[in-house]
């Protein structure tokens, strides 16, 4: 189920165990600021100092010149309940979350500890397969009980209707769907929020405007590039008054985000393909940039991923070429950035793919004595939490 993976070893012998930092679970952002812009920014600077700041302040720590990348994809509710071929709709009530509980807490509820609730599933839509529009990769639960060739029912009225045709690794299945009419929009109307799982709730109504940048366009992620639920239109537009340009590229954020980190070197690590695109406007504005000797800061993780990669795939080391494909581009320690130079990024889980690329800008050393000084200082962590910037 994965892609050809790009991976160049430029740093042997680390360990995953170096990018561990105790967090104690009280930090762990369960809802999202009332006020978008409201969040802390904590300031890493290169020479090493820290400094406290608000999310407020970060159009006026923009250079002149800077050019600021933003990723544009946008979430769609890719968690979707249903039930496995045979079981009777009359069985049993829909496992729905409408009611503020979570898939595994309806479960228990009703006396199935290991969530097998006479036939109900849960599936995450992880990842479309390239060329094959009806076939998805996803997680599901339970498990175990899910095989191929099993039949997926989903919605009060079987809205969706699909087939197990693979396996793969920790979980993992390839599923095909029957073709209907308006595939997304039947999504949007059965599907819930993929919220990540360090967030102890079900998903609300709520979710679906908050989980979503405001600038978001292109649909296709499972997960929100966190770092941009900051921005508001005030913010942006400050932006612009202070002459700094901006662009988009789109990297749909897939399976990579959900899965923990399962070996213990660092260089054994290999991430998901996710689909990315990078249009004609972009690739001049970004390469525009570098030839006039500009920074070039990244919103969020998944947009330097996506300008590392493509600068890899050009003849010319460090052109951005437009068009579109799936990056796996894994970045850490002793990686050498062709085009990234400064990162405004919220906080990561320990142990991650996407804090050993946050080590890899702006200093193992000093990234670590950073979520150091935000834990001491309770910043608010993960997806609905606070901010840095890296630079």
């Amino acid at each position: 189920m994965r892609g050809a993976y790009h991976h160049a070893v430029y740093n042997q012998g680390v360990l995953v165990s170096e990018f561990h930092y105790h967090l104690p679970e009280e930090l762990i952002a369960q809802e999202p600021l009332v006020d978008r812009a409201g969040s802390r920014l904590l300031h890493v600077q290169s020479s090493g100092e820290l400094r406290d700041r608000q999310f407020r302040e970060f159009p006026e720590l923009l250079r002149e010149g800077d050019l600021v990348v933003f990723n544009d994809t946008r979430v769609f509710p890719a968690r979707l309940y249903g039930r496995r071929g045979g079981v009777p709709e009359s069985q049993t009530p829909h496992p729905s979350t409408s009611s503020g509980q979570t898939f595994s807490q309806k479960t228990r509820e009703m006396g199935h500890p290991e969530g097998n609730l006479r036939g109900w599933i849960e599936v995450l839509l992880t990842r479309q397969v390239l060329g094959e529009p009806n076939e998805w990769e996803c997680l599901v639960r339970p498990g175990r009980k899910i095989g191929v060739g099993e039949r997926l029912f989903f919605g009060e009225h079987d809205e969706l209707q699909a087939e197990v045709i693979g396996r793969g690794e920790f979980g993992e299945r390839r599923i095909r769907f029957a073709v209907v009419d308006d595939f997304f929009g039947r999504v949007e109307k059965i599907g819930h929020v993929p919220l990540p799982p360090y967030i102890g709730r079900a998903d609300s109504s709520g979710d679906r405007e908050r989980y979503q940048t405001v600038y978001a366009r292109e649909r296709g992620s499972v997960a929100a590039p966190t770092a941009g639920l900051h921005f508001t239109a005030e913010i942006l537009g400050r932006m612009r008054e202070r002459g700094i340009e901006t662009c988009e590229v789109t990297l749909h954020v897939g399976l990579g985000t959900f899965q923990p980190v399962r070996v213990e070197r660092v260089e054994d690590v290999r991430l998901h393909a996710e689909g990315y695109s990078i249009s004609a406007e972009a690739a001049e504005t970004i390469n525009r940039a570098r030839r006039e000797s500009r920074r070039i800061v990244a919103v969020g993780t998944t947009t330097v991923r996506t300008l590392e990669y493509a600068a890899q795939q050009s003849e010319n080391p460090g052109e951005i070429r437009a068009g579109a494909g799936e990056a796996n581009l894994f970045i850490y320690p002793g990686y050498k950035f062709q085009v990234v130079r400064a990162l405004l990024t919220n906080f990561h889980l320990p142990q991650s793919t996407l804090l050993m690329l946050v080590c890899a800008l702006g200093g193992k050393e000093n990234v670590m004595r950073a979520y150091e000084h935000a834990v001491g200082q309770r910043y608010r962590f993960y997806s609905y939490g606070d901010c840095m910037f890296v630079e």
